[in-house]
């Protein structure tokens, strides 16, 4: 086979991919950071999930937070309740989104924070 046909086929399956990564996730809303922590400070019947793994940990996360790796999400579906908003991030927002891919299954509503922690400028809790 020509390699150049294998190349193209990379390079369209790689096109492909970042354009689905790119749509919009039903009943997902991104917010800046600002946003963000007016709805997480407003309603506290939220659940809000840090999709880090656990070792990320360590560089902090936000108070409250419930941490449920994306690498567990669809093991740990039960422990989210699908009667309160699910606010979710990562460190850069990338991995939040693929858990909402992930939750929409569950019909929640679900709230992301566009840039991850990494954009964060509310108080960053850290482990002891």
């Amino acid at each position: 086979m020509d390699s150049s046909i294998i190349f193209s086929g990379i390079v369209l399956g790689l096109l492909f991919w970042f354009i689905y990564q790119q749509l919009p996730v039903k009943r997902l809303k991104t917010l800046n950071t600002t946003d963000f922590s007016e709805v997480l400070n407003k309603n506290k019947s939220n659940i809000l999930i840090d999709v880090r793994e656990p070792h990320e940990l360590k560089t902090g996360y936000i108070k409250d937070a419930v941490n449920i790796p994306l690498s567990q999400m669809k093991k740990r579906l039960d422990e989210i309740p699908e009667d309160k908003t699910v606010m979710l991030y990562c460190r850069s927002g990338f991995r939040s989104k693929k858990a909402a891919r992930i939750l929409k299954k569950k019909k929640v509503n679900m709230i992301h924070l566009r840039g991850g922690i990494m954009s964060w400028h509310g108080e960053i809790k850290h482990t002891k």
